[in-house]
C-alpha cells in the first residue's frame, strides 16, 4: 500500500538529541574526507565513526560524503557546513577548556575584603602597589569586622575575610597566612622600656584592651592570674589603631601582633613602628595569632579570586625564599580578644 502523502515523515531531529559529539565527528569527517582519518584523530574505531557517520546522515538528511574512486568527496551541504561545524567546536573547547589564568593587567574589579582596622592598614598599602604595578583596573573596599557572625562570604557581599576566622560555613575555604605572637607596645620614654619587664611591672601600668564585643579581659588576664597578678584596664577600643594612638600620647600599654622571632616582619607592626612605639616581649605564655584568608569556594577557580589571594598572601606572608604555602583547608580558627 502506497504511503499517503498526509503521512509524517520521520523527524530526524529526535535522532540528534542535542549530542555535541556529533557536531565534534562532523567536523572531523568533513576536515578529514575519510572515515579512518576521522577515526584516528578521534581516538576511536572506524567501526564506530562509520555508524556515526550513518546517524549524521539521518540527522541532516544529507549523504554528506560520498564515493568518488579510492576517495570520499564532500556533497555541496557538507561544504557548506565545513566552516561552521570547526566553528562550533572551537566554541564548545573553548567552554569546556578549563581557564588558563588572568591578565591582571586586564582586570577591572572591584575586591571587597572583610578585616580589622590593623589587618585593612597592613594589606591596603602593599595591596594597592601591587595593583598599581600589575592589576590597574583592581580596587580595593576594605570592610569592618562584623560584630557578630554573618553569611557575607556565602552572600557574596565580601570576596575574602582576613583575620582570625572562627565563624566559617562548612563550605568556606581557609588558608592560614601567618602566624603572630602579641607584643606590649609603649609610647618612646615610657618607664616600661626602662629596664627588665616583669609581669608585675606590667600588671601595675595603665593597659587599654582591644575588643570589638567590649570585654575587658582576654589571654594576657588569664596569663597573669596564673601569677597571682591581675591588671587595670581603663579603656576598651574596638580596633587596634585607636590604641595604638592612645598608647602613642600617654602611659596606656596596649598589645600589637608582631613576628615570631626569627621570622621576617610582618606588616601588622607597621602602624605601631609609624607611631614610634617600643614593642617589648612580654614575660608571659600567651597563645599565638593566627591571621587567615577565608573565601567561598564558587571563587576557588577564579582567576581574578586567584589574583586576589596571591596578592594578599605576598603581602600578609613575607615568604622566605623557598618557602612553600599552607595548603588550603575547611577548618577555621579560634579568634582572641586582646
Amino acid at each position: 500500500m502506497p504511503v499517503s502523502s498526509h503521512d509524517p515523515k520521520p523527524d530526524a531531529s529526535h535522532d540528534a538529541s542535542l549530542d555535541a559529539n556529533l557536531a565534534v565527528a562532523l567536523d572531523a569527517l568533513l576536515a578529514e574526507q575519510s572515515v579512518t582519518r576521522a577515526a584516528a584523530r578521534l581516538h576511536t574505531s572506524p567501526a564506530a565513526m562509520s555508524r556515526t557517520l550513518a546517524r549524521l546522515r539521518r540527522v541532516l538528511q544529507d549523504p554528506l560524503l560520498v564515493r568518488a574512486g579510492q576517495a570520499m568527496v564532500p556533497t555541496p551541504r557538507a561544504e557548506a557546513l565545513r566552516d561552521e561545524a570547526a566553528a562550533v567546536v572551537r566554541r564548545l573547547e573553548a567552554l569546556l577548556t578549563p581557564s588558563g589564568g588572568v591578565d591582571p593587567a586586564a582586570l577591572r574589579r572591584t575586591f571587597t575584603v572583610q578585616a580589622s582596622d590593623v589587618v585593612g592598614a597592613a594589606l591596603a598599602p602593599g595591596l594597592l602597589a601591587l595593583a598599581r604595578r600589575r592589576a590597574p583596573g583592581v580596587s580595593l573596599r576594605v570592610l569592618a569586622e562584623e560584630w557578630e557572625a554573618g553569611p557575607a562570604l556565602r552572600e557574596g557581599r565580601v570576596d575574602l575575610e582576613i583575620g582570625s576566622i572562627d565563624h566559617v560555613d562548612p563550605e568556606t575555604r581557609v588558608e592560614e597566612l601567618v602566624t603572630l605572637r602579641m607584643a606590649a607596645a609603649v609610647r618612646p620614654g615610657h618607664p616600661l622600656a626602662e629596664g627588665i619587664l616583669t609581669p608585675a611591672r606590667l600588671a601595675a601600668a595603665e593597659h587599654v584592651a582591644v575588643s570589638r564585643r567590649g570585654r575587658f579581659t582576654g589571654p594576657l588576664d588569664a596569663a597573669l592570674a596564673e601569677q597571682g597578678l591581675s591588671r587595670r584596664v581603663g579603656a576598651v577600643l574596638p580596633g587596634h589603631l585607636a590604641a595604638m594612638a592612645l598608647a602613642a600620647v600617654g602611659d596606656a600599654v596596649c598589645l600589637v601582633p608582631t613576628a615570631l622571632p626569627g621570622e621576617p616582619p610582618s606588616p601588622l607592626g607597621d602602624a605601631a613602628r609609624a607611631l614610634g612605639l617600643r614593642l617589648l616581649e612580654i614575660p608571659l605564655p600567651l597563645p599565638l595569632l593566627t591571621i587567615s584568608m577565608a573565601w567561598h569556594p564558587r571563587h576557588t577557580a577564579d582567576g581574578a579570586h586567584q589574583w586576589l589571594r596571591g596578592a594578599v598572601r605576598r603581602v600578609l606572608r613575607p615568604a622566605r625564599e623557598g618557602q612553600a604555602h599552607p595548603a588550603v583547608g575547611p577548618a577555621g580558627r579560634q579568634v582572641t580578644s586582646w
